[in-house]
Parts: structure tokens; C-alpha cells; sequence
């Protein structure tokens, strides 16, 4: 079993910027390829971004160029950094991290609210 918990969202305005991050419980960490997913009100959870237990990276097209995620395996956490807030990146922000069916593990999530 791994634990996720993330942090670092809020209440932020347009163009703004916030940093999420998720720390994991265990020292595996490094097996598995990390992800930040979002559901907003409404929607299905959507994958925003991944980044492999080798360093590549996968992004939604609409948050390409705002948002970097990134690892430190020394510190079994992942980060979201996201700049150019729009409205529509409102939602609830989840961690995953995942190795096979059988070993998928999702955070409590964070709320992150654009708005003015």
C-alpha cells in the first residue's frame, strides 16, 4: 500500500500560480510513474499530467506550456507547478501513482479554485 497526500492548492487569481505537492509513504516510490489528475464539477477526472519512473513527460494539451510536473525520488514527492491560471483549471487535483492494475494508488485530493 502506498499513502499519497497532496497539498499546496487554494484560492488563487487568474494568471496566477500555485505549486502542488505529493508526498508518498513509502520508499518505492521511484517504481512507479507519478500523475496529477483533476476533476472539476460535472466532469470526468481527467489525467493532467504524468512523468515516468525514467523522467518522461506527459501532458493535456490545454495545460501545456503553464504547468511542469516533476519529480524528487530522494524525496518520494511529485510537484505540480502551474503558472497562467485560467478559471476553467478549477477542480479538485489528485495524485496517482501507478505500476500496474494491481498497484494503483490515488491522494484525498486538493482543491484549487481560480477565480477574481
Amino acid at each position: 500500500q502506498v499513502q499519497l497526500v497532496e497539498s499546496g492548492g487554494g484560492l488563487v487569481q487568474p494568471g496566477g500560480s500555485l505549486r502542488l505537492s505529493c508526498v508518498a509513504s513509502r520508499s518505492i516510490f521511484q517504481m512507479y510513474t507519478m500523475g496529477w489528475y483533476r476533476q472539476a464539477p460535472g466532469k470526468q477526472r481527467e489525467k493532467v499530467a504524468t512523468i515516468s519512473t525514467g523522467g518522461s513527460l506527459n501532458y493535456v494539451e490545454s495545460v501545456k506550456g503553464r504547468f511542469t510536473i516533476s519529480r524528487d525520488n530522494a524525496k518520494n514527492t511529485v510537484y505540480l507547478q502551474m503558472n497562467t491560471l485560467k478559471p476553467e483549471d478549477t477542480a479538485v487535483y489528485y495524485c496517482n501513482a501507478y505500476y500496474n492494475e494491481n498497484y494503483d494508488f490515488w491522494g484525498q485530493g486538493t482543491q484549487v479554485t481560480v477565480s477574481s
